[in-house]
Formats: C-alpha cells, sequence, structure tokens
C-alpha cells in the first residue's frame, strides 16, 4: 500500500474511535470504570514508551545528522518541548466548561435542555481542537516507520473513546436522539484525519530532514504532555488508581517487546 495513504487510513480510524466512545455511552447501561481505567493507563504506557525509546531518539539521530552532534540535539530538545507548549497552550485555550479532559461525563442528572445541548456542542468542539495536532502526531509517525505507526494510532484511537463519551452524553439527553448523539461524536473525531491532510499538503512539500526532525521530537512532546495531563488522571478518576498504574506498565512492556521482535 502507498505509505501516505496507510499514514492517512491510520489516522482516520484513530480519530473515528470517538464513534465507539459514543456507541459505548449509548448502548451499554453502565460504563465499566475498570476497563476504561486500565485500557488509558495502557494507552499512556505506550506513547510515554514509545516517544521515549523510539521517536526522541530517532528525532534526534535525524536532526544530529543534518545540523551536527551538539546542534542537532539542541534542536531536538527544543523540538520536543515545543511540542509541548504546543498543547499545552491549545488545553488552556478551551474553557474548563468545555474541555473533555476537564469533564465528568457520568450522567448527568438533569433533564434535556439547551444547557445540554451546548455542552454537547462546545465539547465537540473541544475535541476537535484537540484532535488536530494528535492526527497530525500519527500521520507523521506512520509516514516515518509504518510499524511504528499502528501502535500510536491504537493508544491515540483508545484516548479518544472517553471523549466520544464526553460528546454523545449531553447530546443525547438534550436532544433525545441516539442518532444525533452519535454524528456529533463521530465529527468531532475527523479534525485527526484533517490535521493529517494539512500535514501532507502544507508540511510535505517543504519536508527535509531538518523539518521531519523537529516535527518528530516535536510529536514526543505532545504524546508525553497527553499521557502525563490527560490519559493518566482520566485514568486514575474513573477507576482504582493502581489500575492505571498496572495498564501502563503492560502498555509499557508490550510496546517494548513488539518493538524487539518486529
Amino acid at each position: 500500500m502507498n505509505p501516505v495513504l496507510f499514514a492517512f487510513l491510520l489516522t482516520l480510524l484513530a480519530g473515528l474511535s470517538t464513534g465507539i466512545g459514543s456507541l459505548i455511552s449509548l448502548m451499554a447501561k453502565k460504563t465499566d470504570m475498570r476497563f476504561l481505567a486500565t485500557s488509558l493507563g495502557f494507552s499512556a504506557g505506550v506513547m510515554i514508551y514509545i516517544s521515549f525509546i523510539e521517536i526522541f531518539p530517532k528525532a534526534e539521530e535525524i536532526l544530529q545528522s543534518h545540523w551536527g552532534e551538539t546542534t542537532g540535539t539542541w534542536v531536538t530538545v527544543a523540538a520536543f518541548f515545543g511540542g509541548v507548549f504546543l498543547i499545552a497552550i491549545i488545553d488552556k485555550l478551551v474553557p474548563d466548561a468545555e474541555n473533555p479532559h476537564e469533564l465528568n461525563w457520568q450522567d448527568p442528572q438533569k433533564p434535556p435542555s439547551d444547557e445540554l445541548m451546548r455542552m454537547g456542542l462546545f465539547t465537540a468542539l473541544a475535541v476537535g481542537i484537540h484532535n488536530f495536532p494528535e492526527g497530525i502526531a500519527t500521520f507523521m509517525s506512520a509516514l516515518q516507520d509504518p510499524q511504528l505507526g499502528i501502535p500510536i494510532a491504537i493508544a491515540i484511537a483508545i484516548h479518544n473513546i472517553p471523549e466520544g463519551i464526553a460528546v454523545s452524553v449531553p447530546v443525547y439527553y438534550a436532544t433525545g436522539s441516539k442518532r444525533r448523539a452519535f454524528v456529533y461524536s463521530l465529527l468531532s473525531g475527523l479534525s485527526e484525519p484533517l490535521g493529517a491532510i494539512l500535514a501532507y499538503f502544507i508540511l510535505m512539500p517543504f519536508l527535509n530532514d531538518g523539518l521531519f526532525g523537529i516535527v518528530f521530537a516535536s510529536v514526543a512532546g505532545i504524546m508525553v504532555y497527553i499521557s502525563i495531563d490527560e490519559l493518566l488522571p482520566s485514568a486514575q478518576r474513573y477507576g482504582d488508581h493502581h489500575l492505571s498504574i498496572y495498564g501502563m506498565i503492560a502498555g509499557m512492556m508490550i510496546m517494548a517487546i513488539s518493538l524487539l521482535i518486529l
């Protein structure tokens, strides 16, 4: 398969996993918190391990080859924290009330209302804003190394499931329409493939080793921030503290084994 098409399809599937979260919230009477907490911890483990063990060193190698050992190392570190600050700024600009990472997405104890609909719509917008850089990260990683892109896409997909729940629950309670709640949730994930498309058309024409190394190091920073700021706190909030840690360690172990045998 064409590498660009493969990277885009991975990004698309990761983004559309918000629909899985919607289906879980609409079909299940009660979400399995223990499983969700473990899954989110697992996703964090995969992303943290792969960022520090695989992506960061690969970016450093590319940039050192392009700019020399000292300058390349400094650029790698700067790009890594640039990715951290980028996603942190995006997170900060989204108001807490509509931020999917600040929401309590348990069934609201309120009757359908305009307020609930507004919450659902703004949450969908917030999810879209957050998912945009994640789409770039997934796409660029899969483009550089397809075997690396697959676990990253899976980790991002797991991360997107509770976001889909955060969108669909208030929309459903506001409208009474499961179909409408599912559609809004699914659409909120489309910013990830949109990020991939823009990365392809804007970055690809200018892509050389230096730019690619910077983007790759920034991807590592974005994923570490997502793991520490979003996934692990969410995992601990939705389940037992130890489940999130066990899930994280399991994610690291499976990622380590997969990198060794592939």
